[in-house]
C-alpha cells in the first residue's frame, strides 16, 4: 500500500507540474502580448508569485477537493490513481497542442468518473460538485463584466491623458496586477493538488481518522507548480495572449486585475475554480469595449470547445483506468 501511495503522490505532483505549464501561464499572458516582459522572464516572474501565495491562504480549495467532490469513505487509493492518470493524459495532451483547457475540470471529471464507474451516484458530493459547476459558467462571466466595467472605468479616468504617458504608467502597474493574479492562481489551482494527496493519504490509512492537509504536502505543491510555470507554458501564453485580442499595457492590467478579484474571491470562499476561464473572460470582457470585432471568437469558440468536453473526456478515461484495475485487484 505504501508504494502505491507513494506513486500516487509523484503522479499528483506531476499533475500539479503540468498545471504550472498549462494554467499559470495564464496569469502571464496579457503581460507578453502587451511586451512588457518577455516569455522567459514572465514566467519567472509568475512563478515567483505563485509561490508567495503559500505564505497567504489557507486550504480552503484544497479541503473542498479533498473531502467536498467525492465522499472519503467511497475513495481508495486505486480510485485516486485512475483519476490523476486520466488527468495527467488529458492534460498533458492538450498542453502539448496548445489548448488552454482547465486543469481543474480534468482533476474533477477524473475524480467523478472513477468514483462514478465503482461506486455509482451514491458516492459523489451532489453539493459541492453543483457549487463547482456553478462557477464554471459563472467564473468566466464574472471575469468578463469585471474586466469590461474596469476598462470602460479606466478609459473614463484617463481620456484626457497623455497616451505615451498613460502606456508608461499601464506596464509599471501591469506588473503589479499579474503579481495579483499570479498570487490568486497560487491560492487556487496548487490547493487542488493539496487536496488530492492528502485524499491519497487518508484512503491508505497515512492521517490517521481525521482528514488534513499536512504543512509538507502544501510547501511540495506550491513549490511543484511553481517549477512548471518556470519551465513551460509559452504556447499557452501565445494562444491566450496573442490569440484572443490585441492586448496593450493599459488593457493587460485591467484584464489581470479583474482575474485577481475573480481568483482571489473564490480561494477564500473555497471554490475550485478554472485560471484559464476567469483570465480569458477577462480578455474578452477588455477587448469587447474595443468592439466585438477586436475579439478573434474563433479562437474563443476553439477554447470553449475544449472547456465543454474536458470533463466528460477525463471521466470516461479515468473511469475506464478503475474498471479495468478493478478486474485484477480485490480492494
Amino acid at each position: 500500500m505504501l508504494t502505491l501511495v507513494i506513486i500516487g503522490i509523484v503522479i499528483a505532483l506531476i499533475f500539479d507540474f503540468l498545471n504550472g505549464m498549462s494554467d499559470a501561464a495564464n496569469s502571464v499572458a496579457t503581460i507578453v502580448a502587451s511586451r512588457v516582459l518577455s516569455p522567459i522572464m514572465a514566467v519567472a516572474w509568475a512563478a515567483f508569485w505563485n509561490f508567495a501565495a503559500y505564505f497567504l491562504f489557507s486550504v480552503t480549495v484544497a479541503n473542498t477537493v479533498g473531502k467536498g467532490i467525492v465522499f472519503p469513505q467511497f475513495t481508495d487509493v486505486y480510485m485516486i490513481l485512475s483519476a490523476l492518470i486520466g488527468a495527467v493524459i488529458w492534460v498533458y495532451v492538450c498542453t502539448m497542442k496548445g489548448l488552454p483547457i482547465s486543469v481543474s475540470h480534468s482533476l474533477l471529471g477524473g475524480l467523478v468518473g472513477s468514483a462514478l464507474f465503482i461506486h455509482g451516484p451514491q458516492a459523489l458530493v451532489w453539493s459541492g460538485i453543483l457549487k463547482i459547476a456553478l462557477f464554471i459558467i459563472l467564473s468566466p462571466v464574472i471575469g468578463l463584466l469585471l474586466g469590461y466595467l474596469l476598462m470602460c472605468l479606466m478609459m473614463w479616468i484617463f481620456k484626457r491623458s497623455n497616451p505615451f504617458k498613460t502606456d508608461k504608467l499601464f506596464r509599471g502597474l501591469q506588473l503589479f496586477s499579474s503579481a495579483v493574479f499570479s498570487i490568486g492562481h497560487g491560492g487556487n489551482d496548487a490547493q487542488k493538488t493539496m487536496g488530492i494527496i492528502a485524499i491519497l493519504l487518508f484512503s491508505g490509512g497515512f492521517l490517521g481518522n481525521e482528514f488534513y492537509i499536512p504543512t509538507w504536502v502544501i510547501f511540495t505543491c506550491y513549490l511543484t507548480i511553481s517549477l512548471g510555470t518556470l519551465i513551460g507554458g509559452h504556447k499557452v501564453i501565445k494562444t491566450l495572449g496573442d490569440g484572443l485580442a490585441s492586448i496593450k499595457p493599459f488593457q493587460g492590467f485591467c484584464a489581470e486585475t479583474s482575474g485577481a478579484m475573480t481568483l482571489i474571491g473564490t480561494a477564500i470562499a473555497g471554490i475550485p475554480v478554472s485560471t484559464t476561464h476567469t483570465i480569458t473572460g477577462s480578455i474578452i470582457g477588455v477587448g469587447v469595449t474595443k468592439g466585438l470585432a477586436s475579439v478573434r471568437w474563433g479562437t474563443a469558440a476553439n477554447i470553449v470547445a475544449a472547456w465543454v468536453i474536458t470533463i466528460p473526456a477525463v471521466l470516461v478515461i479515468s473511469g475506464t483506468i478503475c474498471w479495468i484495475i478493478r478486474m485484477f485487484v480485490t480492494v
